[in-house]
């Protein structure tokens, strides 16, 4: 039998290769994120905006006759029949569209908080691209003893995309002009990434309320008016992106 063969106990060799292995590719992971981050493109925020006056070529208007009586009946033949008559008088201005408005029945309390009447309301509203038509009807309603809610004074749909078509044109215009002078300020080339367009009315026409009927002597005659213009403004925004 063969005496028994001791070896040498050889210590671990520490693995020293393999740190030397993983330590270039952390190196070159960091290195290709840096280099990812270094060809990343720069995004800029930016806008522009440009105005058009468009004349207010489109009155608007509403009027309204009350009368008040002890039941809901009463007061309603009251307005039911003035408003007869200034549907039959606004029909005769061919210029003008006329249509029903709301009508209103509410009661009237007392002292005593109990019901003691019936109030009742109803409009008329108007629309005319014919001012002059529109403030004669206006005259004429006023004498027959009807109220102006209100009158306003607008750019209409066709006006008002016609300087809003003018307008976003030169805002496009500016915008891209804004983008040329910061890519060639930065010395790269530029894309447009994302882009919208908004428009708004800065100075609406003027408007009046609440007027009260007139004497018939006094509101007959046409109601002076000055329509004026607004000014359409379309503004846009987005954002560009510059090439590394």
């Amino acid at each position: 039998m063969s005496p028994d063969r001791t070896f040498p106990l050889v210590p671990a060799t520490p693995r020293r290769h393999g740190a030397r292995v993983l330590l270039p590719l952390i190196v070159a992971g960091t290195a290709l994120l840096g280099a990812t981050a270094a060809q990343a493109d720069t995004t800029v925020e930016l806008s522009a905006e440009a105005s058009r006056t468009a004349p207010n070529d489109l009155a608007r208007a509403s009027v309204f006759t009350e009368a008040s009586g002890a039941t809901p009946g009463e007061p309603g033949k009251q307005v039911n029949a003035k408003l007869a008559e200034a549907l039959r008088l606004a029909k005769s201005y061919g210029a003008v569209q006329v249509q029903s408005g709301g009508t209103q029945t509410y009661p009237t309390y007392g002292k005593n908080g109990k019901v003691e009447g019936w109030r009742v309301r109803s409009e008329l509203q108007l629309e005319s691209a014919d001012p002059a038509a529109m403030s004669e009807l206006l005259g004429k309603l006023q004498g027959a003893n009807l109220g102006l809610g209100a009158l306003s004074f607008v750019p209409s749909p066709s006006t008002r995309a016609k300087a809003e078509d003018a307008a976003t044109e030169e805002a496009i215009a500016a915008f891209k002009e804004r983008a040329k002078r910061i890519s060639a300020t930065l010395g790269q080339p530029y894309k447009i990434k994302q882009l919208s367009v908004s428009s708004h009315n800065r100075m609406p026409g003027p408007m009046f309320r609440m007027a009260a009927p007139m004497a018939a002597d006094v509101a007959s005659a046409p109601m002076p008016v000055e329509a004026g213009q607004s000014q359409v403004t379309v503004t846009v925004s987005g954002q560009i992106e510059l090439d590394k």
